[in-house]
This record gives C-alpha cells, structure tokens and sequence, in this order.
C-alpha cells in the first residue's frame, strides 16, 4: 500500500516538476536588462531574487529525489524477497551446452563425379 502510494507522489511531483520548469522564464529573456532597460537596477543584481516558481521547483525536486530513494528501497526489499523465496540462483543452474552447428549443415560424402578438380575454367589462346 505504501509503495503505491510513493509511486502516485512520484508520478505527480514529476509531472509537477516538468511544469514548472516550462513555465519559468529562461536566463536569456533577461539579457536586455543588462544593458540597462530598467530590471538592472534592483537590490538583487540583474538577476533578481528567486521567485516563487524556482523555489516551488526546488522544493518539489527534492521530494522527487526523496520518492525516487524510497522506490529504490521498496525495489531492494522486493529483490531480497524473492531471492529467500527458494528460487534457484541462475548462475548456479546447468544449462545444457548448444550442439555444434556443423551437425545442422549438409555435407556431401563424395564429390561429384562430373566436377573438374580446379575451379578455373581453361581459356583457349589464339
């Protein structure tokens, strides 16, 4: 029940995440304010403080590395569970070895009687 529930908060902090990051404005927009239209001459530097969308992103990226931690531990605990299950370890088990494909291919026992022994044909010289 809990691992359903962590896979649902992962799901939506993902999908959260993504919108997030889409809706923010990206560093380049603010190039014109370098070069003084006004935005450059606040408290914080042309950049400006963090808005709440960054924040709001950081805040869900961390619950997104947090889930992604859990699910790595639901899938270790899952993984001991079944090796305990009395499942044969596969690098144990004997795997019978392939025949050789020389057995699959026809071989003719004799040449033929009709063949030449060289493969080259005789050209006549005038």
């Amino acid at each position: 029940m809990l691992q359903t529930v962590v896979i649902v908060v992962h799901l939506l902090v993902a999908i959260g995440v993504v919108v997030l990051v889409l809706l923010q404005q990206g560093k380049g927009a603010d190039a014109g304010a370098s070069f003084g239209s006004g935005a450059s001459a606040t408290v914080f530097g042309s950049q400006g403080s963090s808005t709440f969308l960054s924040r709001f992103t950081a805040i869900l990226a961390g619950v997104f590395f947090v889930t992604s931690l859990g699910l790595a531990f639901f899938a270790t605990r899952q993984a001991d569970q079944m090796s305990q299950a009395g499942l044969p370890n596969p690098a144990v088990l004997e795997v019978p070895a392939a025949k050789p494909a020389v057995e699959d291919v026809p071989v003719l026992e004799s040449a033929p009687s009709g063949a030449a022994t060289d493969e080259v044909p005789d050209v006549e010289v005038q």
